[in-house]
């Protein structure tokens, strides 16, 4: 998949247009244009993209011949000159227009000098809308809102209504610059979230220092990092200790502090030391470049309420131009009247017909979604995936990697030795093996350890060893059975690891997988936004996931289930509900409950390529209660998108009505396109304003 960028694109419809005819080129897979960012993505085979890039570049520019076309990659950061002239221009027109209007209020002069100065005011401020509507009608591109403009101004010119035809260009124009202009905000919003992508970086050489762009950098090469800078590429640190920004990844405000010989991501902010990395992956493959390339194309999955307005728009306004022509001919010709006041009418009505308002705001409303989650560390891959997630009503859990950490820690020590003395211990034997357990106990351990004789490690069940002369085991029950050592085993929930000392039991630790700090509050601000029902899913021992469950809060927990099991329970929770289910994993071995769950979300997404690849939503850091935030937003944006379709039809079935019985003017028609517009395009921008 290709993307690239459309510059001068400013018409929602217009985007439609060249979607539809690019989709339509042999060879074409899949195209979509996204007009929030001005971006077209085509898919298409290798062989193949270069004709069709051609093909596409002739059909935009015979349909929007000021757009112009640019491959992505090969200039993203290309500003338009311009449209940028044209927009100056446009406002220029927009004041002398409204001051010789103004003059002409106070003047009032006769005819024809009337006639001519409201005519002369008419080019000035309409030319480019006329032009563009004729340039459209010899295209066979009748119908859009250059058209409706341009009928019902020249028509109120005919019928002698000056001063409404000039004023309602006037108006047009000044909503459609205002216009423009929120859509513009919103775009910046929208880069200003996608300029978190690192311009350089600086790697060691033998003759020092050399700032490469970061695609040119090659896997194994050695970085230098500086205070303030952003980290370029996925990498580990082989040399410093510093804090660093992850807010750009994961949302989170504090800084986090890294040391030597762990990973750090391309998107962080090194904040106080240098550090050196080495490169673990090109930047194609990096977390970075992922994330922005599935924030910029995920409104190419469409949300059906967008997929509604496309059709909705395709149909609506030549059934509406058709209803003005017989407003216009059939009440003179059996209510009676002037034709001249029904042709009035009928303009009023032509105007208020743009489908602008929707065509603009609800894929705009989804994008905003999207953007606002991806301040707050929330990946999701579509508008479609936000609006399921808005009617979700079970979530699913997995349990290690997402309701739990995923590594063992010691949780409880019971002895009647010293705690020091039973771990120094437990840890010199231990301290042989590179087993989970064994790294769980070195981590509980703080001080020093014996030298051991005659170790001896047995597979399955723990080690002998000789500490001072004294016979040493460590492990589990089949150690001390083998030892012909007797214990009652104790009521614990994990895995038991007992001390031996000359065949006598001297006590046991409990290590288990740690449950993650903000679970409990998952799941309880997932009750508080209205999910009806949470389960747990995993492979785990019976006992162990009924503790998990009942300390977390999990409604139902089904446990030791191999991973073809869970996507049966799932498709059984599923089968229970006729809502929506979401399934929440670590992304990594989860790949089929994932895809089978209407929503899948990946817990633990940071920089693992498996949860970005297999979930349609994606948790950057780790933290299971930023789920419930997530369905708040969905909701929030699904309302903003109701509210702007409710108020754009609803404002103009009324302006509509009042149009077509004589009530309304072509002043209130403008409102009811051009305002309508800008109101629902201000209100869809507030899916952005998401505070991190």
């Amino acid at each position: 998949m290709k993307s690239y960028q459309l510059q001068g694109l400013d018409c929602a419809n217009c985007a439609m247009k060249i979607e539809k005819k690019v989709q339509a080129i042999p060879g074409v897979k899949e195209a979509t244009v996204n007009f929030a960012t001005g971006k077209m993505m085509i898919e298409a085979d290798e062989t193949m993209i270069s004709a069709i890039e051609e093909k596409a570049k002739e059909e935009i520019n015979r349909l929007e011949p000021d757009v112009t076309v640019t491959e992505v990659k090969k200039n993203p950061q290309l500003k338009n000159k311009q449209v940028e002239s044209e927009k100056n221009t446009t406002l220029w027109r927009i004041v002398l227009a409204s001051l010789g209007l103004l003059v002409l209020f106070l003047w009032q002069p006769a005819e024809p000098i009337r006639f001519i100065t409201f005519f002369a005011i008419f080019v000035l401020i309409g030319f480019d809308v006329i032009q563009q509507a004729i340039v459209n009608i010899r295209k066979g591109q009748v119908f859009d809102e250059n058209f409706l403009m341009s009928i019902a101004t020249i028509g109120a010119m005919l019928i002698g209504e000056y001063p409404e035809a000039v004023a309602v260009m006037l108006f047009y124009q000044i909503g459609e610059y205002f216009q423009h202009f929120a859509v513009d905000q919103s775009r910046r919003s929208i880069r200003n979230l996608m300029a978190i992508r690192p311009e350089i970086a600086h790697v060691i050489t033998e003759s020092g220092l050399v700032s490469m762009q970061p695609e040119e950098v090659q896997i194994g090469e050695t970085l230098m990092v500086k205070p303030g800078e952003r980290i370029p590429l996925d990498g580990k640190i082989i040399k410093g200790q510093s804090l660093v920004d992850t807010s750009a990844l994961t949302g989170e405000s504090l800084p986090k502090e890294v040391i030597s010989g762990e990973t750090v991501l391309s998107g962080f902010i090194n904040k106080t030391q240098p550090l050196t990395i080495e490169v673990v992956k090109s930047y194609e493959n990096s977390t970075i470049s992922k994330l922005l390339e599935l924030v910029e194309t995920a409104s190419s999955k469409k949300a059906p309420a967008e997929k509604f307005i496309t059709k909705f728009a395709r149909y609506y306004t030549p059934i509406v131009v058709a209803l003005a022509v017989l407003l216009a001919i059939v009440p003179p010709l059996f209510l009676g009247g002037g034709f001249s006041e029904w042709i009035y009418r009928a303009l009023t009505f032509l105007v208020i017909s743009c489908p602008c308002a929707l065509v603009i705001s609800v894929p705009l409303s989804f994008f905003g979604g999207i953007g606002g989650a991806s301040k707050q560390g929330i990946l999701v891959k579509g508008g479609n995936y936000l609006e399921l997630l808005a009617r979700t009503e079970t979530v699913v859990f997995d349990k290690t990697g997402t309701l739990t950490k995923g590594d063992f820690s010691v949780q409880k020590i019971v002895s009647d030795m010293d705690e020091k003395a039973f771990m120094k211990y437990i840890a010199s034997l231990e301290n042989l093996s590179t087993h989970p357990i064994a790294k769980a106990v070195m981590d509980a351990n703080s001080g020093p350890i014996y030298e051991i004789e005659t170790p001896e490690e047995i597979a399955g069940e723990g080690i002998k060893a000789q500490i001072e002369g004294r016979d040493v085991l460590v492990g589990n029950q089949k150690l001390l059975a083998r030892f012909k050592i007797k214990q009652a085993n104790p009521h614990e929930i994990g895995t038991l690891i007992y001390l031996a000392i000359d065949n006598q039991v001297m006590g046991y630790l409990v290590i288990a997988d740690t449950i993650k700090p903000d679970a409990t509050l998952a799941i309880e601000t997932l009750k508080q936004v209205g999910v009806k029902k949470t389960a747990m899913l995993t492979g785990d021992a019976q006992s162990i996931a009924e503790q998990v469950a009942k300390e977390v809060g999990v409604d139902t927990v089904y446990s030791e289930l191999l991973p073809e099991d869970k996507v049966e329970k799932l498709e059984a929770l599923m089968h229970d509900t006729s809502q929506k289910t979401a399934f929440v994993g670590d992304g990594i071995n989860d790949a089929p409950v994932l895809a089978r769950a209407d929503v899948g979300i990946a817990m633990g997404g940071l920089g693992s390529d498996a949860a970005i690849e297999a979930a349609d939503v994606v948790i950057m850091n780790d933290e299971p209660s930023k789920l419930a935030e997530t369905i708040k937003l969905s909701r929030k944006t699904l309302r903003i998108v109701k509210q702007n379709i409710a108020f754009a039809i609803g404002v103009k079935v009324i302006v509509l009505i009042l149009g077509a019985i004589g009530y309304a003017s072509m002043g209130n028609a403008v409102f009811a396109d051009v305002g309508v517009t800008l109101i629902a395009v201000l209100n869809a921008m507030r899916g952005l304003s998401v505070k991190k």
